[in-house]
């Protein structure tokens, strides 16, 4: 008598199977829009510096220059005392260290017996309980017990916190791998919409927008700030000579 070494068939493994990997395709396609849109905003943010940032630099420090020599002039006729006799702020106190305490020790402790690279069954699994345990011994450095209680409960939730090779255990695991990829996902949509509502980025759209146009906002941009610096150093200029 033969005996069947395939599993049997299971519908709903098979179908948390696709789930999974449909997810995992549109986390993979959404991880790469993100980077694809942090990657144009950095280039971006480094031509803008270099063309126009500069300048506005510039024309900061002229206008700040102006506004010390009006100060001056009117402190002169007024006798109002200048900044540099105001009192510094003496209200900021900085936070002191926190203290790890007993509680933290204990919990830094379990979190070390659960998540711990040496009992990986693979090297993707490893991966994830070394990056896990980076974050949990940067939590104890600072004494963060809520930080460290946080990175337990996301790794008893986990997929990997699951043992066994059976049915259920293999459903399990998908079930919980399923609702990590969709977490994730929310996460990247909030990361992709914040990026897309940023100022620079709404700058970037404007001057893609009119580029299509054949216009060219940032030469225009350069004109004006040079413009204005211009103006800027004859009037500074001027009160100076007075």
């Amino acid at each position: 008598m033969l005996v069947p070494t395939d599993r049997p068939h299971d519908p709903d493994l098979e179908n948390l199977r696709a789930r999974s990997s449909e997810l995992e395709a549109a986390n993979d396609e959404r991880r790469a829009e993100v980077a694809k849109v942090e990657a144009d905003l950095a280039s971006f943010k480094i031509r803008y510096r270099a063309d126009v940032g500069l300048l506005h630099e510039e024309l900061d420090r002229l206008e700040l220059a102006l506004a010390e020599a009006e100060l001056g002039e009117l402190s002169k006729r007024t006798d109002i005392p200048d900044a540099a006799g105001a009192p510094a702020d003496t209200d900021r106190i900085e936070a002191p260290p926190r203290l790890t305490s007993d509680a933290v020790r204990k919990l830094f402790r379990d979190v070390a017996k659960a998540i711990h690279p040496d009992l990986a069954s693979d090297d993707l699994a490893r991966d994830r309980r070394h990056s896990l345990m980076i974050e949990a011994n940067k939590a104890y450095a600072m004494g963060d017990e809520e930080q460290l209680r946080l990175i337990l409960q996301a790794w008893e939730r986990s997929p990997e916190a699951v043992q066994g090779s059976d049915a259920e255990a293999m459903r399990s695991r998908l079930i919980r791998r399923i609702a990590q990829i969709e977490e994730h996902l929310i996460t990247l949509d909030a990361t992709l919409a914040e990026l897309k509502a940023s100022p620079m980025f709404q700058l970037k759209a404007m001057i893609d927008e009119e580029a299509a146009k054949g216009k060219d906002l940032v030469k225009d941009m350069v004109r004006r700030l040079k413009r204005d610096i211009l103006v800027a150093t004859n009037r500074l200029d001027a009160m100076r000579s007075t």
